[in-house]
């Protein structure tokens, strides 16, 4: 049987990269060919456990070697991975882990409490936790998971490589994205959607083997994973996972490690260069930064200018496993606020309402294609079907993002149809946070907007209409969220109206909210 998925790359490496440093982290280091023997002893303990081709393995934790592990482990028994935010509350972790019908668990040891609450009402069978970092012992209930250690698990796991036969178009992860009208969607990536990404990386990007990536951003994250760990790893280099982002550990470690690459939002760039200890550190090593999640002011680009470092832009979802399009950073001051041009396997067009390609200059909703964009959602056919436009040259993805291309090939996104809102370089869409709010018996009416922030991009504002003969304030509106939603997504202010500007069909006019209260 031959595996030619992404359970095949680690050990492929063990042979071609046999005593090179794959993995640093807080736990150690691990060469190539020790973390393929950690891999397939992981894999044959799932497999004892009853995981067997198909089957789901999530993974809720902090940047670490399990995670990895877990995904190649996963990739070398053809199951598939399933990779939790760890900032969602219980109710969304439940549902992920219930949707998916995940068969094992996989948590860091701080985060039992959230996977046991989480797992409950979920076909969840086996629960294994990573003891790194401070434990918190989840209180339990009758019925909830009892936990195995991983480490105990992991070891005792035989060594042989288990045999499966994958193929590129089998399913390998599927990442849940915030959904527009409730409950997320679970994308379907595949390791061939997987490996083309990783192809537009190294053909973009110039990765090579002898490159240092620091991973500052959550792996659970497709742009983390697919733009910087899996590239990385499949040219044989070394990745520093890093659990968050401390801006003085970043500059710490990028001379301790000589770091070469990293990627992150502009609010990161942003904490970095203001950072006391910015000025002295030593930067030198660093060749590829790249930044998503919007566009990169001129005053945080001239800032690592004057260090002698360019970034490079990217734009893309989790759709498209991510990259779309990316903007060299030797372009980054001439296209100043483009998101760049086509990856080099994936095309990207604009299209008028009637599907017909815009000219240049013309605005559009972004549409694209190519060998690293999923084909559907899990168990959504109705979005699946919504989602995707069947045409003569093939299957396009609407990004439902509207943007147009100058004269040069270069993309400019001018707004977003589905009105999310992206804050810190996470993804915010207003539909599920205003479900939420609308639970509240004292709210006639809601919408939630985006608002300029100056840390982390933009941040949520509540917009309430109040029913007549209650009362409500915005603390109660603040902790009605809070553990219902992840923190990230619960807005930082409320704002209370009389009435909603709605159009002839009784639609909420956000444009109107967005001017009125938006500033």
């Amino acid at each position: 049987m031959i595996n030619r998925g992404l359970g095949d790359w680690i050990h492929r490496r063990r042979f071609t990269s046999r005593g090179r440093t794959a993995v640093i982290s807080s736990s150690g280091e691990l060469t190539y060919d020790q973390l393929d023997e950690r891999i397939n002893r992981l894999a044959n303990a799932l497999a004892e456990r009853g995981v067997r081709p198909g089957d789901r393995v999530a993974y809720l934790g902090e940047n670490h070697p399990s995670f990895l592990e877990t995904l190649f482990a996963a990739g070398t028994l053809g199951a598939v991975f399933v990779p939790l935010n760890t900032r969602l509350a219980p109710p969304e972790v439940g549902f992920a882990l219930q949707d998916s019908g995940a068969a094992v668990l996989i948590a860091s040891a701080p985060l039992e409490q959230l996977a046991v609450s989480g797992s409950r009402g979920a076909d969840v069978g086996h629960l294994l936790l990573v003891q790194d970092g401070t434990p918190h012992p989840a209180e339990r209930r009758e019925g909830d998971l009892d936990a195995e250690d991983y480490e105990q698990v992991l070891t005792a796991g035989s060594t042989q490589r288990p045999e499966a036969e994958v193929q590129l178009e089998d399913l390998a992860l599927i990442l849940y994205t915030s959904g527009t009208t409730g409950n997320p969607k679970g994308a379907m990536l595949s390791h061939g959607n997987l490996t083309w990404n990783s192809f537009n990386v190294l053909v973009d990007f110039d990765i090579t083997s002898d490159e240092v990536a620091l991973m500052i951003a959550p792996m659970f994250h497709v742009a983390s994973l697919s733009m910087g760990a899996l590239p990385v790893l499949l040219k044989g280099g070394t990745l520093i996972l890093e659990p968050r982002f401390e801006p003085g550990r970043v500059l710490e470690l990028v001379e301790r490690h000589r770091v070469t690459e990293m990627s992150g939002v502009p609010t990161t760039y942003q904490m970095l260069a203001e950072h006391p200890a910015w000025d002295d550190a030593d930067l030198s090593s660093l060749r590829t930064l790249t930044c998503g999640g919007s566009a990169l002011p001129l005053r945080i680009l001239e800032a690592y200018e004057e260090r002698g470092l360019s970034i490079g832009m990217g734009y893309g979802m989790t759709e498209t496993s991510p990259g779309a399009t990316v903007l060299p950073a030797r372009y980054s001051r001439e296209k100043q606020g483009s998101a760049g041009l086509q990856h080099f396997h994936t095309q990207v067009r604009v299209v008028d309402p009637m599907g017909q390609v815009c000219p240049a200059g013309e605005v559009g909703e972004i549409q694209v294609q190519g060998p690293n964009v999923i084909r559907s959602y899990w168990q959504r056919p109705e979005a699946t079907e919504q989602s995707f436009v069947q045409e003569p040259d093939g299957t396009w993805l609407k990004t439902g993002d509207m943007g147009y291309f100058d004269d040069d090939g270069a993309l400019f996104i001018s707004d977003r149809l589905k009105d999310m809102i992206i804050s810190g370089g996470e993804n915010i869409y207003p539909a599920q946070v205003e479900q939420a709010i609308a639970q509240l018996d004292a709210v006639a009416a809601v919408a939630v907007i985006g608002v300029p922030d100056e840390k982390w991009g933009e941040v949520g504002r509540a917009v309430v209409v109040v029913r007549e003969g209650h009362e409500l304030t915005e603390e109660q509106v603040l902790s009605h969220l809070d553990g219902t939603l992840a923190r990230y997504k619960i807005p930082k202010s409320v704002v209370f109206v009389d009435e909603m500007p709605r159009t002839a069909s009784g639609k909420i006019r956000k444009p109107d909210l967005r001017k009125a209260y938006g500033g």
